[in-house]
């Protein structure tokens, strides 16, 4: 591979180097990154916004989160060779070469987390910084162990929003932690259907993260319609504690009802169609909900 690398290094544009870089960070996973990130901010600013810091927070934020993924990228190379939906991204084609690889992300982790440090306080640095380690490389390597992985890797995942409101206040308050809870529950369902989906690639690189023993059936289907009836409790605290309004909870029950109902149909046929509409209802829910709240406290 290493030849292939620098022939495939040497061949690009400029254009097309940068665009392979930019790609290495995943830019729709690391904007979700940052939206949760401000959502969490707004949250926490009870309508007084300071906007060049939510700003910086949240390019701060899609920063370590492109670190993170990078690094991913870098430790799974062999394994994304193997795999349909990941042989083409840049470390396994040889567009960026593995060294280069280590630097870039080594330097957007500095200038992301630097950039916190100017526009937040230590304990979000901090945090922002653990949750980078975890990522990277704790439930990294644990994906080829079993499905423990997405437990720990529900945590890094579940921190954005936390690490808005810290932004804000400077505190973990229990606000935090609710918000914090319920992406950490989301995270099952969604990362279960997504595992679903592609179980037979996932296989080819040895990555174990569906429950039940890896198996795709009504025990593993049980399992994802446990955690997405979590959140309908779940998604109903904030307004029990007043960090938001009734509107927000009226739209987070109708998202939660409509959640829930999938994961009916999969527990019915096991289909890959069925966790597919999980994997997509996932991807709505959560940005649906974070909306609603921002806007019942706006």
């Amino acid at each position: 591979m290493g030849k292939v690398e620098n022939h495939m290094v040497g061949t690009l544009t400029t254009g097309a180097k940068i665009g392979a870089y930019i790609e290495l960070l995943k830019p729709r996973l690391s904007f979700l990154v940052a939206f949760s990130s401000g959502f969490g901010y707004i949250l926490a600013s009870n309508g007084q916004l300071n906007w060049a810091n939510l700003l910086l927070l949240s390019f701060g934020g899609m920063l370590v989160s492109g670190a993170s993924v990078t690094i991913n990228q870098i430790i799974e190379i062999e394994y994304d060779a193997l795999m349909k939906r990941t042989k083409n991204r840049p470390l396994p084609t040889g567009k960026i070469s593995k060294q280069d690889a280590a630097i870039f992300s080594a330097l957007v982790a500095i200038v992301g987390l630097y950039i916190l440090y100017l526009s937040t306080n230590p304990l979000t640095v901090v945090l922002s910084f653990v949750s980078l380690i975890l990522y990277s490389f704790v439930y990294t390597p644990m994906k080829r162990v079993g499905p423990i992985a997405v437990f720990i890797g529900a945590i890094p995942g579940a921190l954005p929003p936390l690490l808005g409101w810290v932004a804000a206040t400077g505190v973990i308050s229990f606000e935090a932690l609710i918000i914090f809870g319920i992406q950490f529950i989301w995270q099952f369902p969604h990362f279960w259907a997504i595992a679903w989906v592609g179980d037979e690639d996932y296989k080819k690189a040895g990555f174990k993260l569906l429950p039940n023993n890896g198996r795709k059936d009504l025990n593993t289907a049980i399992n994802i319609m446990i955690y997405t009836l979590f959140l309908l409790p779940l998604g109903l605290l904030p307004t029990y504690f007043g960090v938001t309004g009734l509107n927000s909870a009226v739209v987070v029950t109708i998202c939660g009802c409509g959640f829930l109902a999938q994961t009916f149909s999969l527990m019915r046929d096991n289909s890959d169609k069925a966790a597919l509409k999980i994997m997509f209802g996932s991807f709505l829910y959560l940005p649906i909900v974070q909306i609603a709240y921002m806007l019942d406290k706006i």
